[in-house]
């Protein structure tokens, strides 16, 4: 019997996340991993009128790229990707990793080059994101890497994924319709607030959300989804903050990320481990050291750690930053070439304090 749930998953990125109609020009980003899924994913796209373009790529691209081009190579910008970004109606990316560690040993300068050299792209989807033009969407295929990543067998790590996506629903759209009514009182009860205080064993941090934008994230950007988003004044941040759960970027594992942060700029950063990737990271631009997003997450149905950020960030109970880049949505006006989120436990002896009240309790909005 064929499994419905990855053409049920196919149908959720392409009606619920991107609401692909005729005439939209759709790039879809993968690699030949996930081809089965591509071509759903492909024909789902015809069937709405759209006009699907494939961006494929093998699975050791990104290695290649480091180990054997030059730094030069690794920060041209791919003309291809940026002029979609700056001219389609749509994208799709799904992430497929065949080895999650395999950038590990990689080249730091090389990573940030290569993100620097993709900062017009970034730049131009969350700009006209921002403005409804361009409908983006990222999302994840379960793969023996990050089932192993896990900590999971395959089969587990499907169950895991398309139940957090809810492609084993007859009517997902319904559900995720839901978690955005629900979540939009919590959006709500931030507008027009100032200062924000979060207090626990891992975090002692002060930040402004003066006149900015909480944003309901339910989604359209993400699959799976469940959490709302800002982007906090610049330089408002003060305190620390010692993230819980490994902070994972392009391969590198890093393991008690602390930073400190003084009128909104990191001043120390410090690792248990990938240390050296942390700092140069920080350095990629002015932008890198200070703070694009902060967001709490809300998802109860994913509640243990996987190491990948599209559900980690999700997890119900935690709240997390970005560093780099923050979204115009938001009144954002940090931009870097990176955007690298770090999540942070919030379920012990910890809580969120807004203009003075207690919004948020060990895990739970208590407003």
């Amino acid at each position: 019997m064929t499994d419905p749930r990855p053409e049920n998953f196919a149908r959720i990125l392409v009606d619920y996340s991107t609401r692909i109609g005729p005439g939209d020009r759709v790039y879809i980003e993968a690699n030949t991993l996930v081809v089965p899924f591509v071509k759903e994913l492909y024909r789902c796209v015809l069937e709405r009128g759209g006009v699907p373009y494939l961006a494929m790529e093998f699975p050791e691209a990104r290695k290649f790229l480091y180990d054997f081009g030059s730094e030069e190579q690794a920060k041209h910008t791919n003309q291809l990707m940026e002029f979609a970004y700056v001219n389609f109606e749509a994208r799709i990316r799904v992430w497929a990793e065949a080895d999650t560690k395999a950038l590990a040993g990689t080249d730091p300068k090389k990573q940030s080059a290569h993100a620097e050299g993709g900062s017009s792209i970034l730049k131009a989807q969350m700009q006209r994101g921002a403005a409804d033009k361009f409908k983006w969407v990222t999302s994840l295929y379960p793969t023996q890497g990050y089932a192993d990543q896990a900590k999971m067998s395959l089969k587990d790590y499907e169950d895991f994924v398309f139940k957090a996506v809810h492609a084993t629903e007859k009517d997902p759209v319904a559900h995720w319709t839901k978690v955005k009514e629900e979540q939009e009182k919590y959006v709500k009860a931030f507008t027009g607030k100032d200062k924000v205080y979060l207090r626990g064993p891992n975090v002692d941090l002060k930040l402004s959300v003066k006149d900015r934008i909480f944003r309901n994230s339910y989604g359209r950007h993400n699959m799976p989804d469940g959490e709302i988003f800002t982007g906090p004044v610049e330089n408002s941040l003060n305190g620390w903050v010692r993230y819980t759960y490994p902070a994972v970027h392009d391969g590198h594992v890093v393991e008690g990320a602390e930073l400190q942060f003084k009128d909104g700029k990191v001043v120390k950063a410090t690792a248990r481990t990938e240390q050296e990737h942390l700092q140069q990271q920080l350095a990629t631009d002015e932008g890198a050291s200070y703070v694009g997003e902060f967001a709490i997450g809300l998802n109860k149905d994913i509640d243990k750690f996987t190491g990948h950020i599209l559900f980690d960030e999700k997890i119900g109970g935690s709240f997390h930053m970005a560093l780099g880049a923050g979204y115009p949505e938001t009144g954002s006006q940090n931009k870097s070439a990176i955007h690298w989120d770090m999540i942070c436990d919030l379920r012990t002896d910890s809580e969120i304090i807004v203009d003075g009240e207690t919004f948020y309790k060990n895990g739970d909005f208590v407003i």
